[in-house]
Formats: C-alpha cells, structure tokens, sequence
C-alpha cells in the first residue's frame, strides 16, 4: 500500500454486518470531537475498514447525513490507516431542520473534524535506533 491510501471504497473495506459494529462500540472511544466519535479495534486484516453511523437525531435532514457520509468515506479513502476497524459517529446535532442542510462552513467545519480523527490513527514511524 502507497503512502497516500487506499483509492477504492469496495465492500472488503466496509464495517457492514451488526455483530461487527457491535464488537467496535463495546470498546471505549479512541477520540471525540465536537461533532464526532471515532471508536476503533485493532483487526487481522492487511487494510483498515470504516463504518459510518449518522443518526436522523443528529442529522434530521438526509442531504446532510449523506454528505457526512461521503465527507467521511472520502477522508477514509485517501488517508494511509493502521489495520484497525474504525467507527465514526456522529454524537451532536449538527444543524436544525428549519436551516439549510449544508453550508460551505458546515462542510469545511466537519473536513476538520474528521481530518483529526483519521489523523490520529495513521500509523506510527518505527522508532530509529542511532548508536
């Protein structure tokens, strides 16, 4: 795997099944943003897989909830992960039914946010021993 990440979302790259989900959620959380929650569980896979959870609380509006969607996928696909199972969750409301379903603040806001998380689970350079 290059540097850059992986360039594909295919299914093998997916949190998918119920008791996968559930076996990532019984960890505590990894790390919290203002908007997200990242939950993540080493796997024996040679690539990391994501899972997105958007809930209609948090989101009322499904354009929002799907360009969360896309926002995180696309940050997954482009960032050079560990081998680990990763959650993102959405845990705070992030507009009102009454306003506008996205803004380019409210995109470039959320870009940030989860740029941190995945940030934060990048693999870590071997510690070089100097004589």
């Amino acid at each position: 795997m290059t540097g850059e990440g992986s360039h594909d979302f295919a299914r093998a790259r997916r949190i998918v099944k119920t008791d996968e989900f559930s076996s990532v959620f019984r960890l505590r959380p990894t790390q919290k943003t203002a908007h997200f929650v990242l939950y993540t569980r080493p796997n024996s896979l040679p690539h990391a897989r994501l899972g997105v959870v958007a809930a209609k609380r948090f989101a009322p509006r499904a354009v929002t909830r799907n360009t969360i969607k896309r926002m995180t996928r696309e940050l997954f696909r482009t960032s050079s992960l560990a081998q680990v199972d990763c959650i993102v969750r959405l845990s705070r409301p992030v507009n009102a039914k009454d306003g506008p379903a996205t803004t380019r603040a409210l995109k470039a806001a959320l870009k940030v946010e989860l740029t941190r998380l995945f940030a934060s689970q990048r693999p870590r350079p071997a510690p070089s021993s100097s004589p």
